[in-house]
């Protein structure tokens, strides 16, 4: 007997995840795809490395969905001021929480913190784990224990590599970058003050985020990655202090470092007939920006208000109207970042000593730049 669903979400990470819970709250009958058994549970005694820094437009909809609260409560570190630099900090370009009228700029969160508040609030979503996606004919979608489902539209959140977005025949414009990004979280001398750092060095952009005990999270995009992860705890936070310039003062301790490659992608289409993407599926952007999660949930938001004001009208949820909706409003944005992250990527990239200081006369005169930089911060944030 094949099962029968609305909607069909293929990935249970925080995207996926996302979007089915707000299509269950709109009443539409949905079922998720998970390849694992499902996220562990929330240790509140370790540190999740991977973290996001959630902006304010991205927690209205986790608030919007209910689960926020629950977060908040848990253990976010909620962020004022963000200076970034390359040369010296001295002449950084600041932006605070106050310009944009905000009392904080964001929350740094951890993945499996997200995941685990998003799952427990999908009872009643029928969820298929410790499967994939086989074969996707039509409305049918054969899993790889044999199973088959039938669905009016496929959502794809199955990741960079997505095989639902394989399946249907979606081209996508990628390259990989020659930096990889190392992680891991680190205490330091000097506390955080709630500030987050980003310094652009030649070899790659360098980002200091704060967390709720205390530490920051780095994110260390850099060509010298190699060299970086052969190096002993000692050196390693010795180089790291210097590539902050001391910022923080000594780096005290490190946790175990993890390196990941980076990479572009974008899907040439988001629809095609009744699969949709969403996430990693449809775009991959570089981290300097921080920007990934954000656009990913942006995705979940838009396409579920989409499809929820269709079954409130009682017309197909599936229709090529909406749906070709959903790709204008999401693709428009998506690009915008994508050209934004590559740019600053390729620009900071640049060794020449001219063109270096040329950039940090130009961070120090936007920093001056009241209006436009509010506007900038209140264009990252989700709130413009």
């Amino acid at each position: 007997m094949i099962a029968k669903h609305d909607v069909v979400v293929v990935g249970g990470g925080v995207v996926g995840a996302a979007l089915a819970l707000a299509l269950k709250r709109a009443g539409i009958d949905v079922a998720l795809v998970e390849r694992g058994k499902g996220p562990k549970p929330f240790d509140a005694n370790g540190y999740d490395l991977r973290v996001y820094a959630i902006a304010p437009g991205t927690a209205r909809f986790l608030d919007a969905l209910g689960v926020w609260p629950r977060i908040e409560m848990r253990r976010v570190s909620a962020y004022e001021e963000m200076r970034v630099w390359s040369e010296t900090a001295l002449q950084a370009l600041n932006f605070r929480a106050a310009e944009a009228r905000r009392a904080e700029l964001g929350w740094i969160v951890e993945n499996d913190l997200i995941l685990d508040e998003l799952w427990k609030a999908l009872a009643g979503v029928t969820i298929y784990r410790g499967v994939e996606v086989a074969t996707h004919q039509g409305s049918t979608l054969t899993l790889s224990d044999g199973r088959e489902i039938r669905a009016g539209l496929i959502a794809a959140c199955d990741g960079a590599d997505s095989r639902v977005r394989e399946l249907a025949g979606i081209e996508i414009e990628s390259w990989d970058y020659p930096q990889r990004a190392i992680v891991c979280h680190v205490a330091t001398e000097r506390p955080h003050r709630r500030s987050a750092l980003q310094r652009f060095l030649p070899t790659g952009p360098l980002a200091f985020l704060p967390l709720a005990d205390g530490r920051s999270s780095i994110v260390w995009s850099t060509t010298e990655a190699d060299a970086l992860m052969q190096l002993d705890d000692a050196q390693f936070r010795e180089r790291l202090a210097d590539a902050i310039q001391h910022e923080l003062g000594a780096i005290a301790g490190a946790t175990q470092r993890v390196v990941f490659p980076l990479r572009l992608l974008h899907a040439r289409d988001y629809v095609r007939d009744n699969v949709v993407l969403l996430g990693d599926a449809a775009h991959v952007v570089h981290p300097l920006a921080g920007q990934g999660v954000n656009l990913g949930l942006a995705d979940a938001e838009k396409l579920a208000s989409l499809l929820a004001a269709r079954r409130a009208a009682k017309a197909s949820i599936a229709s090529p109207r909406a749906l070709a909706a959903y790709q204008r409003a999401r693709k428009a944005d998506n690009v915008e970042m994508l050209a934004l992250t590559d740019a600053l990527y390729r620009v900071f990239g640049q060794t020449s000593p001219v063109l270096g200081s040329t950039l940090q006369l130009g961070m120090q005169i936007l920093d001056r730049l009241t209006p436009i930089k509010a506007r900038l911060a209140q264009r990252a944030l989700g709130l413009a």
